[in-house]
Formats: C-alpha cells, sequence, structure tokens
C-alpha cells in the first residue's frame, strides 16, 4: 500500500486518483502506523513552509518520515513536499526535516539579467534533466511539467540536483537523495508525463542509478 501523508497541506485527492488511475493501491492517512507500515510514501503540499512544519511535528508524522527515510523506504515529495525535506526554509525561516542538506529560497523579483521575475511561477514549462535516475526513465528530454510556486528547494550538494528548470535562471526542479525523490512541479497535473513519473516511482526500489 501506497501512504499519501495527510499533514492539512491540501492537494490530496487530486495525487490519489492519479495514482488510482494507474490502478495502484493507496491510501490518505495521518496516521503515523499505517505510514510506517507502508510499502512507499507519497508526500504532496500546497501551502506555507511554517504551518506545514507545524502540523508535520504536532501530527507525528516528521518522525515518522525521518525513520522511513532512514531504512531506505521509497519516499516521493510533490511541491511543498520538494522543500519541506531540506533543512531549513525563507518562507516563515522554518527549520524543516533535514533529509537532504540545503535550503528553500525564495524566488528574487528580478534575475541577474534585471529581468523582473512573475512570482509565483506558475504554469508549464520544461525540465532539463540533469543526471539519470530510475524515476525518470521514459521521460523526454525538455519535457514540460506544471508548476505553482514562489519558493524553489536549492540542496548544498550538487549530487542531488536531478533536473532543472530554467525560470530567468536554473532552479533545481527534481532533487533526491538515498531513497527519497521529490519534483517542485505537480506530478499529478502534468498529463502523461507526470503520471509515468508516479508510476517509475512506484516501482522504484528505492536505489539511486549510478
Amino acid at each position: 500500500m501506497i501512504a499519501i501523508v495527510d499533514y492539512k497541506a491540501g492537494n490530496l485527492r487530486s495525487v490519489e486518483r492519479a495514482l488510482k488511475k494507474l490502478g495502484l493501491s493507496c491510501r490518505i492517512t495521518a496516521d503515523t502506523r499505517e505510514i510506517a507500515a507502508a510499502e512507499r510514501i507519497v508526500f504532496p503540499g500546497v501551502g506555507a513552509a511554517g504551518s506545514a512544519m507545524r502540523d508535520l511535528m504536532e501530527l507525528g508524522i516528521g518522525r515518522v518520515i525521518k525513520e522511513a527515510f532512514l531504512s531506505g523506504k521509497p519516499i516521493l515529495g510533490i511541491c511543498l513536499g520538494a522543500q519541506i525535506v531540506l533543512d531549513r526554509s525563507e518562507e516563515n525561516e522554518t527549520v524543516c526535516l533535514g533529509l537532504v542538506r540545503g535550503e528553500v529560497k525564495k524566488f528574487p523579483d528580478y534575475n541577474a539579467g534585471e529581468v523582473r521575475l512573475k512570482i509565483p511561477h506558475m504554469g508549464w514549462n520544461r525540465i532539463i534533466i540533469k543526471r539519470s535516475h530510475p524515476v525518470l526513465e521514459g521521460i523526454k528530454e525538455d519535457e514540460e511539467m506544471y508548476f505553482v510556486h514562489s519558493y524553489y528547494p536549492s540542496p548544498a550538494d550538487r549530487s542531488s540536483v536531478i533536473a532543472e528548470t530554467d525560470y530567468g535562471f536554473l532552479f533545481p526542479s527534481v532533487i533526491g537523495c538515498r531513497s527519497l525523490i521529490a519534483t517542485q512541479f505537480h506530478l499529478e497535473k502534468s498529463g502523461n508525463a507526470g503520471l509515468r513519473i508516479l508510476k517509475n516511482f512506484c516501482e522504484w526500489d528505492g536505489r539511486r542509478a549510478q
């Protein structure tokens, strides 16, 4: 069973529908015992880092996700779930889960070429794959995905960056470490390519391609 983590961060039903469309068994749950017993964990979310981390810790889910990561269980973060796996976020100056070294940064008003950026970054944009990963198998180079966000993940170790996206500057849009992979874009809103990534994740054993 796939646990879709319910930590009051919304966007859960669309993820559930996408997984069920693929014929996969899943359950939306905030029960720490169910999450711990699941074969794999999907960690979606929309909203603010501060309130999300507060709810995660109050529900005891943060501890369970850390334990699952240390055990090598496959974990997929989506959108906000791709941010709060890092050490800290500039949003609400939030201490996060610390599964991946680094921080979450707010998009600047202007890029280095002094072009004003429209925030939030919203709509379809391509991803540029930087390194191979089993969860991106079959995804075409420059495939477009659906984004809605004002902050982006910035891992300290470049080896954790699996794909980037250009929004006036290159930012990490897929990150990974050990049995964790996380996408800043919404897989459940990214058409067939998003479904392919979800399917790949559900077939992945948690080991990184070399």
